[in-house]
């Protein structure tokens, strides 16, 4: 089969499609035929740097999702030809990942789907949806009658979390540090450009905060007391809060939460499906490219210009 390889750093120029033996099935495991998959931040940070790390199997095929169906059940209950999505887990990085024509992937990170989306707005779903969803319904407890923040919401995530927001009735008040992109967040109730100073004329019950520690602090004063922030991305390129002083930096009855999207279930899979057919809702695909085309992709993704999901479909 063809897939991608790396076992050093590897810039988008450098991706190349390799030819490797389709692996074996064994217990526990399952054979996914590959029929799209989204790409992720966290692809482009483990082929840039983290590829170097010893915990990271190499050489290792990337890709933390996909869709597709089942090329060979193995020992469990699933049926050939079944189309699943599979996600986290350790994909791509313990274990080969999705930029492949077959994934051998753990039956307990793979979960069955009914819907009628076609293959590209499939792949949309899974890393995406599941990530939106949690910090939003597990974490921030949202409810129509929230006023949601996204900050950094010029992505694939703050797309999804608007999308979904708005479904559900809440007003959203959405940011992007760049004039240009304004237009983009025309699905959200008011498009705000990003200053790194919004505690001063913005205030909600509830964040979602993409840009992470670089305004969180700021975000944690824009909220109404009794307000959460979920803090779920790093788009602004710092990863730790040094200093921070919760005493301080936290105010009175407001309340900070994370979302970690690495225990995803069936049921909630289910859930987001089922939210998505309620609403007719579709995901909105930024850019799509053909498996043959997977250097172009993952340059569009180091590139940061694409708005919207990159999806590769096979």
């Amino acid at each position: 089969m063809k897939a991608v390889l790396i076992d050093k750093i590897t810039p988008a120029e450098s991706v190349t499609l390799s030819e490797v033996e389709i692996p074996s099935v064994k217990p526990g495991w399952v054979l996914v035929k590959v029929k799209g998959f989204g790409m992720n931040h966290s692809e482009q940070l483990l082929r840039l740097s983290e590829i170097e790390q010893p915990y990271i199997q190499k050489p290792v095929i990337p890709g933390i999702e996909c869709v597709g169906e089942i090329a060979d059940a193995s020992d469990t209950n699933y049926k050939v030809g079944q189309k699943v999505i599979a996600l986290m887990g350790g994909m791509g990085r313990s274990f080969n990942g999705s930029y492949a024509e077959y994934a051998l992937l753990p039956a307990h990170h793979v979960f069955s789907v009914e819907s009628d989306l076609d293959w590209a707005s499939l792949a949309a779903v899974p890393e995406t949806y599941f990530t939106a969803w949690g910090s939003l319904f597990e974490c921030l407890r949202l409810n129509k009658s929230d006023v949601l923040l996204i900050r950094g919401a010029t992505c694939a995530l703050g797309y999804a979390a608007i999308q979904i927001a708005k479904a559900l009735g809440c007003k959203v008040i959405a940011t992007t540090h760049r004039a240009q992109k304004l237009p983009l967040l025309s699905e959200a109730d008011e498009a705000v450009l990003d200053d790194g100073n919004l505690s001063v004329f913005v205030r909600a019950t509830k964040a979602l905060d993409l840009i992470g520690p670089k305004y969180l602090t700021d975000t944690l004063r824009c909220m109404y007391k009794g307000g959460i922030v979920c803090q779920t991305g790093i788009l602004g390129g710092v990863y730790t809060l040094n200093g921070f002083d919760p005493i301080k930096d936290i105010p009175n009855g407001v309340y900070l939460t994370g979302f970690f999207s690495n225990y995803p279930t069936q049921a909630i899979i289910d859930e987001i499906f089922a939210f998505l057919g309620e609403h007719k809702l579709t995901p909105p695909v930024g850019a799509k490219f053909g498996f043959g085309s997977i250097r172009e992709a993952c340059a569009a993704l180091d590139g940061g210009k694409v708005n919207g999901k990159i999806v590769v479909e096979l």
